[in-house]
């Protein structure tokens, strides 16, 4: 696997015929030698496939999907949007979590770490699984996109109901073939990204969280606990 991170089981059919591709070992090679030629990586190895390691394919509920990791020091753990404990709330979690308190009424949590959702069913994917410290979408275009499609398709060709939450223009793009593959019995909700530049521009009120808790629960599926 590129990165020397293993892919959980429950992925492994789904992935396994893509990361035999040119692309996907071409990674691999990529991620050695910015390594090798010194250069600091986030997040490291090991947790770069957390995402699919805390969320088994047959438990997700809910996809939510981010561009690339944080490019900052210890603070890319492997799920999209999320953050370690003890490091800063970054700005798009800050709009996540004003989302939740206004939608949900859930006060604003101090931490940002998002691995309960993850262990609940929700699908913390980023497109690119690496990033290059300071230098945002530095690994976009590397492998990391035919892999992470590759995600997004498995679950879009799930037989039980998902919701995916897609903010942002990147977000709507990489999902394409979720209707492509869905049949209709996905619910795929779409919103401006959090960021502070675009919040304002309709994420805010989307209460895209109790929609998806209302279609999970009314496909049977169980909502989930949004609380971090």
């Amino acid at each position: 696997m590129a990165g020397s991170d293993a892919v959980p089981l429950s992925w492994r059919a789904a992935l396994d015929p893509v990361l035999q591709t040119p692309k996907s070992l071409a990674l691999g090679g990529f991620l050695q030698g910015e390594e090798a030629a010194g250069k600091a990586i986030y997040p490291p190895r090991g947790v770069r496939l957390a995402a699919l390691e805390l969320c088994p394919l047959d438990a997700v509920k809910v996809v939510i999907l981010g561009q690339d990791p944080y490019h900052g020091p210890g603070q890319a753990h492997g799920l999209s949007f999320s953050v370690p404990e003890g490091v800063r709330v970054p700005p798009s979690l800050v709009n996540i979590y004003k989302e939740l308190e206004s939608d949900l009424g859930l006060a604003r949590a101090s931490s940002g770490n998002l691995s309960a959702w993850a262990r609940q069913g929700v699908l913390l994917l980023n497109a690119a699984l690496t990033v290059e410290d300071g230098k945002p979408a530095s690994h976009q275009g590397k492998g990391w996109e035919e892999i992470t499609d590759a995600v997004v398709a498995a679950v879009a060709a799930k037989a039980e109901p998902c919701v995916f939450l897609l903010w942002g223009n990147h977000a709507r793009k990489k999902a394409m073939k979720v209707t492509q593959l869905a049949h209709n019995h996905h619910l795929v909700l779409t919103a401006p990204h959090p960021s502070p530049l675009s919040a304002h521009s309709g994420f805010l009120g989307c209460r895209h969280f109790s929609q998806a808790n209302a279609f999970l629960e009314a496909k049977g599926r169980g909502g989930v606990d949004w609380r971090v």
